[in-house]
């Protein structure tokens, strides 16, 4: 008797129109708790994470090109060797073409940067800003100072380290890769052997449609990185501005960062244009960057991205700060491929597969004999 009447009252606290609302909200902050709790071991284990996401990413832009040549009766593991060794070759062409650019146009840029900075002086000292000299060379030994601290000392050591750890991570990443692109689809579904069978139905379609969207992400973003590096490397080598070619592959590589990452690569094109060519060309390298820009965002984007990438752009914006202010240069890389991920995951674990109705006359066998009237 005495405990209905204890419990009665803890069961209706909870069930009110107070309660109800009080148990969600202690769903989501468990949910958020979990999630804290995961981004924070990813963090800790970053060095792991990383290279496998990179992977994982690179894997599903690939992955086509070994199915191709398997179709084409090559063996896995030669299409596979074929693959990765064809992407690494390109990517090398590409770093060879850019140091060579950087070397033999290199000392012309830092003169021409010497040459801009005296005539900033000139107009700082001269102009209608009334800076002394006395004032540049306080702010010039104030820089230098900094530069030489401490600080930056052991931030120094902390990049050597980082780029230990870099080196780290990319031969995991590599490892990692020739055995997705390999075996990929194998291992996904040996992991989902424990599942049920709607589970695991489930899971194997968020599996393939979290390939497809990676897949189409990365050749999509690198169809517009082209265009975006063709337009600005063509209007650079035009007006004749050096380091055409390594800026054009600045802003290919800029491309890959949403919204940011094109326009920061156009302002250091347009910089180096005003170091070396004067004020009117880095106006019209800025009017070029506009108008490609407004070219991908208006006909490129939509086409090319829309059936993948459907996000809005203020998802876009919010996944791209918190990868950055996560994990950096490489978080602003990753955070929109996983969020594109992470909602195809949940639309597409939310479908249902449809099943053929069955109409009731079709129910019995088609070749059942009729019934014995007599």
């Amino acid at each position: 008797m005495d405990g209905p009447h204890r419990t009665g009252p803890v069961a209706s606290l909870w069930g009110d129109r107070l309660g109800r609302p009080a148990t969600r909200a202690l769903q989501v902050l468990i949910l958020l708790a979990l999630a804290a709790c995961v981004v924070f071991a990813m963090m800790r284990l970053k060095l792991l994470v990383i290279p496998l996401l990179i992977a994982v990413i690179l894997a599903a832009a690939l992955a086509p090109v070994v199915r191709f040549l398997k179709r084409r009766g090559w063996p896995p593991l030669l299409a596979t060797w074929t693959t990765l060794l064809g992407a690494l070759g390109l990517l090398g062409l590409v770093i060879w073409l850019v140091g060579r650019e950087f070397r033999d146009e290199w000392p012309l840029l830092i003169e021409e940067a010497g040459r801009g900075i005296d005539e900033l002086e000139r107009f700082l000292t001269d102009g209608p800003i009334p800076i002394s000299a006395q004032q540049l060379e306080s702010a010039r030994q104030t820089a230098t100072e900094a530069l030489t601290s401490d600080a930056v000392q052991a931030g120094a050591v902390r990049g050597a380290t980082a780029a230990v750890e870099a080196v780290a991570g990319l031969f995991l990443g590599l490892v990692v890769l020739f055995f997705l692109l390999k075996d990929g689809r194998r291992m996904y579904t040996f992991l989902l052997t424990p599942l049920q069978q709607d589970t695991r139905e489930r899971a194997l379609r968020i599996g393939d449609r979290s390939v497809d969207v990676l897949g189409g992400y990365l050749r999509g973003t690198a169809i517009i990185a082209f265009v975006d590096a063709f337009f600005i490397g063509l209007a650079l080598v035009i007006l004749g501005v050096p380091l055409a070619l390594p800026l054009a592959i600045v802003v290919f590589l800029g491309a890959f960062i949403p919204l940011i990452g094109a326009v920061l690569a156009g302002v250091l094109a347009a910089l180096v244009a005003l170091v070396t060519n004067g004020p009117v060309t880095a106006l019209i390298v800025v009017a070029v960057v506009i108008g490609v820009n407004q070219l991908e965002g208006d006909l490129l984007a939509p086409v090319v991205m829309g059936r993948v990438l459907s996000l809005h752009p203020l998802t876009v914006l919010l996944a791209l700060t918190a990868g950055t202010i996560l994990a950096g240069f490489v978080g602003a890389l990753l955070a929109v491929p996983i969020a594109a991920v992470s909602w195809a995951a949940i639309k597409e674990w939310n479908a249902t597969s449809p099943r053929p109705v069955v109409p009731a006359a079709a129910e019995s066998p088609p070749d059942e004999p009729p019934p014995d009237e007599g």
